[in-house]
């Protein structure tokens, strides 16, 4: 029969993920993960694997996380304009609090990783994806109501809006200006008075 765990498993993922977010995948021994998590090796391995397992499950944490806090400010009775400006606002505010300027975890995972690694690189992709599905649908909303022209191709401003959200976190790490995403934010959605 195995042995009880006698630690909080997900209290354990959430140390992980803060500290992977905080030193990146390599930059993180497995001290650090022992230290961090105040767990015995064996009890670490036994419940994650190894290092690069946690790292997933700490991502794929992440990413449900932070894609339920956007749906979050998706309200109906908004129009599409207001609620991609609430939705580029929440990620800006998101990264203009952070203290230590981490960034966006799953991009920074995708700026180490995704290039060397499938698992990560289709994590990254799932989640682009389902980003850019959330600004295609709004905007294919608003052109279905009228609120919106149909002379652009929603798929494609879903992509921009998807690359200004992704710009916004990038310049959130040497950047701390609201101003500055404010005019981002602003100018980003004049592309939808055409």
């Amino acid at each position: 029969m195995a042995r009880p765990r006698d630690f909080d498993e997900k209290e354990a993922l959430e140390k992980a993920l803060h500290l992977f977010w905080l030193k990146g995948y390599n930059g993180t021994s497995p001290q650090d993960l022992l230290d961090t998590l105040e767990l015995s090796r064996s009890s670490l391995y036994r419940t994650f694997t190894d290092k690069h397992t946690l790292f997933l499950k700490a991502l794929a944490r992440y990413q449900e996380f932070t894609t339920s806090e956007i749906k979050k400010v998706i309200d109906p009775a908004d129009t599409v304009k207001e609620t991609i400006r609430k939705i580029l606002e929440l990620i800006a505010g998101a990264v203009l609090t952070d203290e230590q300027h981490r960034g966006c975890f799953m991009l920074n995972s995708e700026i180490e990783l995704s290039l060397h690694d499938p698992q990560v690189h289709e994590m990254v992709v799932k989640n682009d994806l389902e980003m850019e599905d959330i600004f295609y649908n709004l905007l294919k909303k608003g052109q279905q109501t009228g609120e919106l022209s149909k002379s652009y191709d929603p798929r494609a401003m879903a992509g921009f809006f998807l690359n200004t959200a992704k710009g916004i976190r990038v310049t959130a790490k040497s950047n701390s200006d609201k101003k500055t995403f404010q005019h981002i934010i602003d100018f980003a959605l004049l592309t939808l008075n055409q």
